[in-house]
């Protein structure tokens, strides 16, 4: 991997001959952890919903695999010489024997580690990259098989839209979700999944608790109060092991018409819905003007 020099342009970044891709966040609007399977991994029931934020991946198609770092994430992703975009590459490499590969180009805007997918993002947006330089169909089930092995949340990001993902991710259903302001705020701390799952202490081959069916077709009111029922599962043992979730809570909360408040994934970031994006980004304001060190954005989602 290597990192781009402070003067580089986007020209210079995204090639003319390179494909392109967006890898918007991923947002869990609701995480049930429902047991651990035999094989260690946890049953999940989960309503995944995508922002109009993201990263951004470019593919210039050669023989050689690469990865250029840019973007303000840039430097926390480059100590780590196995990228989940290189994963992705790697995974459907064994699925496509010959398959061509090439130099990606990463613009990192999302925080790492943040529970809002940017790593898996990323890694379908690599999947899709290599669909099409080498000419394989979007439901090719060989991107399914390198998604699901590179990691449990690339399968829904490889879909892309909203959908209940269940199963340790590998089952996807497609929901229809009305358009949410939204405001997304990350404090800066990186939070490790490992951990947070540690933390719940399920033993392999358990099975509790329930979720509640979705409310397809429900007006947006209705939807809203089913939301509010299906929690975050791993907020929980975050808030322990991240006490300034608090803090990220009550300032969003604080925020006129907030309708909803949230961790995302394992955290740290933690998400506010809102009526539309007029509202999100008056609130997104507020909370950055109090905590400039935090990373907040206003965007959509649905």
């Amino acid at each position: 991997m290597s990192a781009a020099p402070p003067n580089a342009s986007p020209a210079h970044l995204f090639p003319t001959l390179a494909l392109a891709e967006r890898a918007p966040a991923k947002v869990n609007l609701t995480l049930r952890v429902l047991g651990r399977r035999a094989d260690g991994y946890h049953e999940l029931s989960s309503l995944v919903a995508f922002a109009g934020t993201g990263d951004r991946l470019a593919l210039l198609p050669g023989n050689d695999l690469a990865l250029h770092l840019d973007g303000p994430g840039a430097g926390a992703l480059a100590a780590d010489p196995d990228n989940l975009v290189l994963r992705a590459a790697r995974a459907l490499a064994e699925w496509v024997p010959g398959l061509r590969l090439g130099r990606f180009t990463l613009l990192k805007r999302l925080p790492v580690a943040a529970g809002i997918g940017g790593g898996s993002a990323d890694a379908a947006a690599a999947l899709r990259l290599l669909a099409r330089a080498n000419g394989i169909a979007a439901d090719d089930p060989r991107l399914a098989g390198a998604a699901l092995a590179t990691g449990s949340d690339v399968p829904a990001c490889l879909y892309g839209r909203s959908c209940l993902m269940e199963g340790r991710g590998e089952s996807l259903t497609p929901v229809a979700l009305p358009r949410f302001g939204a405001v997304l705020v990350n404090p800066g701390v990186p939070v490790s999944t490992a951990d947070i799952f540690r933390a719940l202490a399920i033993p392999p081959g358990t099975r509790h608790g329930v979720t509640s069916p979705f409310p397809a077709g429900a007006p947006r009111g209705a939807l809203l109060d089913w939301l509010r029922a299906e929690p975050n599962d791993l907020e929980a043992p975050a808030r322990t092991l991240v006490p300034v979730l608090d803090e990220v809570e009550a300032a969003l909360r604080a925020t006129p018409g907030a309708e909803l408040v949230r961790m995302s994934g394992s955290g740290a970031t933690m998400f506010a819905l809102y009526e539309n994006c007029r509202v999100a980004a008056g609130a997104a304001r507020i909370v950055a003007g109090a905590h400039p060190a935090w990373w907040v954005k206003s965007t959509v989602l649905g």
